[in-house]
């Protein structure tokens, strides 16, 4: 079963995670890490810079505990006060009926705002000073247009003139700020503008609701403590001057409605005691005729000890009644008759009836002129009382309503705060960077989960493939690749590294690949080595090239032969011209002297791939190739063929049959496990026995290091150092 190394988590018997090899996969992608870090934290301190700030206004309201506040009234007071909680006040002033007031007063179903580049054109322009700003008092469109959206272009910033487009670029009216616009059914008047000519804003009209639903979405209150009855009513915006004159609109039409409330229960009661003020008044004048009738015909009959007695009680046992009368219409205004209160009433006039009932029973057995004279005066008693009483209600009431002041004051009136409340500059750039580290590292884990280029020779070993040398990726290399462009005259000393650079560590491994083809081709059918692998670009040319000349400098002599006819580009190594070469030859067009080439080393020759052809397979099929391989087995040491990547092309597959020994070659963290696997398959379904494998521009990885996966070249690295 094969092992991938290159996973950030290694999972042993005990399923434990491999903290070293995650750390090393982090120092791995350091700088990555570090420039995406520094590309958050960048865009954190551009937005934090850029984006428009919001400020918050806030007030503060009491509501006390609902009363009149007038002793002097006695139980009247009593019955208009109630509790308020807070959460029913903080509803009602979140209500539609108190912010639809504040959208009709401030005209907030216009809206009105300039056009900026996309993202950062508002910002900049906040940031030099250039914002442009509109005032609409009025605007009105007509009731069939679906999308109330509109662009008010500057014609004139001096003159104030301006044009309002619509969402089809019709011009639908022209106007001047200070001066209403008509046109049709269209109204817009402009109270202010700032702007430089062609400047544009969106206009749009919503509707009523949407405007409220705006203020409640922007609009927070709360009670400040538990049961303090203080409440701060907070809004947020981008204008400091506007969400201070919306809060303060709030606050004023919350604490009018209030009143009005309480003024208005005053209001309703005194226009049912003057509706039956009139009547009682009328019933006294009635009742104080038939008396004074009574008596006149008569002759002025006085009433008895016990008659007076019994007047004096129906008299009160009335006045009670016609207090409960009151009371009842009062009450029924705000309870229910199944209420305990107004239960109670029902209660104490059923017993006041039943009392009254009992008196008048008595009074049936007075003679007749002294019962007639009792009723008479009692009626005069009674209905005097309930009018003196009904006055002394008005006065009340009116008092009452005259002193209403609501059970709602406001203690601060609305004020912005001079800082704004967003954004957060430091919080925005703190996160950002956080989230900037945080997305490095994810990325960085991910690229190595799914990472399965091959990176330790234990991998390659693990499909039974022997690992020959571990070739470390060379910096000075890299150079001379970099120097031969645009250079046409090469030598193979600015080329080949083994010449070049004889102590680089790269070619300190090929020194010690050379040691052991010598004793894997003691059984090999010939001393032909071909090179080969499973993709391109890989460094099989780097390998042969400088293998060769490595085995060269050891007194053998080498002849190495670019049998890649398709792609192959040895010859800018060996510092030489690519033809005539092999394909010349294999077509019948050279012999075999002529393809003869020496790069500049000694016992080193070279034959280059010749032109392109057609068909490189079958020109290697040719017997030619067969006759020259024989040839170079004879005369030379060593004869190296590099070839075109198995997987690609069958090109191998031929060469490989006439070679005794072939060897792979692969890039370290490009060439997968299984793709090396399947090139080793390859080979031996045609017959070919592979008999090592090449790990090419191995690189010092911590994440190797701390996985406990690094070998001898860790200590020829420090040894070197």
């Amino acid at each position: 079963m094969s092992v991938t190394q290159n996973v950030q988590v290694k999972q042993t018997d005990t399923n434990e995670i491999d903290l070293g090899k995650l750390f090393g996969i982090l120092l791995d992608n350091r700088w990555n890490i570090v420039a995406i870090v520094f590309i958050f934290a960048i865009i954190g301190v551009v937005y934090a810079l850029l984006a428009t700030p919001i400020y918050k206004a806030d007030a503060l309201i009491q509501v006390e505990t609902k009363s009149t506040g007038m002793p002097v009234l006695g139980n009247m007071g009593e019955l208009f006060s109630s509790e308020s909680s807070a959460t029913t006040e903080i509803e009602i002033i979140k209500s539609r009926m108190i912010l639809g007031n504040t959208v009709d007063k401030l005209n907030l179903t216009t809206v009105a705002s300039p056009n900026y580049v996309p993202v950062i054109g508002k910002g900049l322009a906040r940031i030099q000073g250039k914002q442009n700003d509109i005032t609409i008092s009025r605007f009105e469109v007509p009731g069939y247009i679906d999308v109330p959206v509109f662009t008010l272009k500057v014609i004139n910033s001096q003159s104030g003139t301006f044009e309002l487009i619509d969402s089809n670029e019709r011009t639908v009216l022209t106007g001047k700020v200070g001066e209403l616009a008509l046109q049709g059914d269209f109204r817009l008047f402009v109270t202010q503008l700032v702007a430089e000519n062609e400047a544009t804003f969106t206009v749009e009209k919503r509707s009523r609701l949407d405007a409220i639903q705006w203020l409640q979405e922007r609009l927070a209150v709360s009670e400040l403590g538990k049961q303090t009855g203080i409440l701060q009513l907070s809004f947020t915006g981008e204008n400091r001057n506007d969400i201070e004159g919306i809060l303060n609109d709030i606050s004023q039409n919350y604490f009018l409605q209030n009143v009005e409330r309480n003024s208005a229960e005053a209001e309703n009661s005194l226009q049912f005691l003057r509706t039956h003020l009139p009547d009682i008044k009328t019933q006294l004048t009635a009742s104080e005729n038939q008396l004074n009738k009574f008596r006149q015909d008569n002759e002025s009959i006085d009433l008895g000890l016990e008659a007076k007695s019994t007047l004096d009680v129906m008299v009160k046992l009335e006045a009670q009644l016609n207090e409960l009368t009151f009371k009842e219409s009062e009450i029924s205004q705000r309870f229910t008759k199944e209420h305990p209160a107004y239960l109670s009433l029902l209660d104490k006039r059923k017993a006041l009836l039943a009392e009254r009932e009992r008196l008048n029973s008595q009074i049936q057995k007075l003679p007749k002129t002294q019962r007639e004279v009792l009723r008479l005066t009692r009626d005069v008693d009674v209905n005097q009382q309930i009018y003196v009483q009904l006055l002394n209600k008005v006065q009340e009431l009116n008092i009452m309503k005259a002193s209403t002041v609501g059970n709602v004051r406001i203690l601060d009136a609305a004020q912005s705060y001079t800082k704004a409340v967003k954004p957060k500059k430091s919080l925005i750039v703190v996160l950002a960077t956080l989230l900037g580290g945080m997305m490095a590292i994810v990325i960085a884990l991910f690229r190595a989960a799914f990472h399965r280029g091959v990176e330790s020779p234990d991998e390659i070993e693990a499909i039974g493939l022997p690992v020959y040398a571990s070739i470390p990726m060379s910096d000075w290399q890299i150079e001379l690749e970099k120097k031969q462009k645009g250079k046409k005259q090469l030598t193979v000393a600015e080329t080949l590294l083994a010449v070049s650079n004889p102590a680089d560590l790269s070619i300190e491994a090929l020194r010690s690949l050379r040691t052991s083809l010598h004793f894997a081709m003691m059984e090999a059918k010939n001393n032909i080595i071909m090179i080969s692998g499973p993709s391109p670009g890989i460094g099989k040319s780097f390998v042969s090239a400088n293998m060769a000349a490595v085995i060269a400098k050891s007194g053998s002599k080498v002849l190495v032969i670019d049998a890649d006819m398709r792609k192959g580009r040895m010859e800018r190594q060996m510092a030489v011209a690519h033809k005539p070469g092999l394909s010349e030859f294999l077509s019948g067009q050279a012999s075999i002297d002529s393809l003869i080439k020496q790069p500049g080393v000694d016992s080193l020759d070279y034959i280059g791939r010749g032109d392109v052809p057609p068909n490189p397979a079958e020109l290697l099929m040719h017997p030619r190739f067969k006759q020259l391989m024989e040839w170079a087995s004879e005369n030379y040491d060593i004869v190296i063929v590099d070839t075109p990547p198995i997987l690609a092309v069958t090109d191998p597959a031929v060469v490989g049959a006439h070679a005794g020994t072939t060897l792979l070659v692969g890039r370290f963290g490009q060439n997968a496990v299984k793709e090396i696997e399947v090139t080793k398959q390859r080979f031996e379904q045609n017959g070919i026995e592979v008999k090592g494998f090449i790990l090419n521009a191995v690189v010092r990885k911590a994440s190797s290091y701390y996985g406990g996966n690094y070998g001898y070249y860790n200590y020829s690295y420090e040894s070197e150092k």
